[in-house]
């Protein structure tokens, strides 16, 4: 009952499994598979859905800010509210390295509303701006 809640789908990247079929993800990492997904799909990427996605990837090019972590906070938190609805978001948080400011980590606490069990991902997400 659970694996029906939390679904059954093809992995990402599509690929052929030990018996030469194509292999499904359930359960907890087809859950991880669709966060990643969705962070990394930009709205208008996918024709039949132009609105899926998150939309961090506009602001590759912006200065890595205080305003830029909160901007692509509250938009990883809205996208995840909005399309992975088998979990709950708990917390993003948006960090840059000391020792590198061309990327950030998006860190992001959830749990899965069906088991109630807690979970964390880190992205990373680069930028163009240069060591600072």
């Amino acid at each position: 009952m659970l694996e029906d809640f939390r679904g059954r789908g093809w992995p990402f990247p599509i690929k052929l499994g030990q018996n030469k079929r194509l292999s499904l993800l359930d359960g907890n990492e087809k859950i991880r598979q669709s966060i990643f997904l969705i962070l990394s799909t930009a709205p208008g990427e996918r024709q039949m859905r132009p609105e899926f996605g998150c939309g961090i990837y506009d602001l590759v090019s912006k200065p890595n800010t205080p305003a830029l972590r909160g901007l692509v906070k509250t938009r990883v938190e809205e996208a995840l509210v909005r399309y992975e609805q088998r979990i709950d978001v708990l917390e993003v948080r948006v960090t840059t390295p000391p020792e590198a400011r061309n990327y950030l980590l998006i860190r992001i606490d959830y749990r899965v509303r069906s088991t109630n069990a807690f979970y964390n991902i880190v992205y990373p997400f680069f930028i163009n701006e240069g060591p600072g």
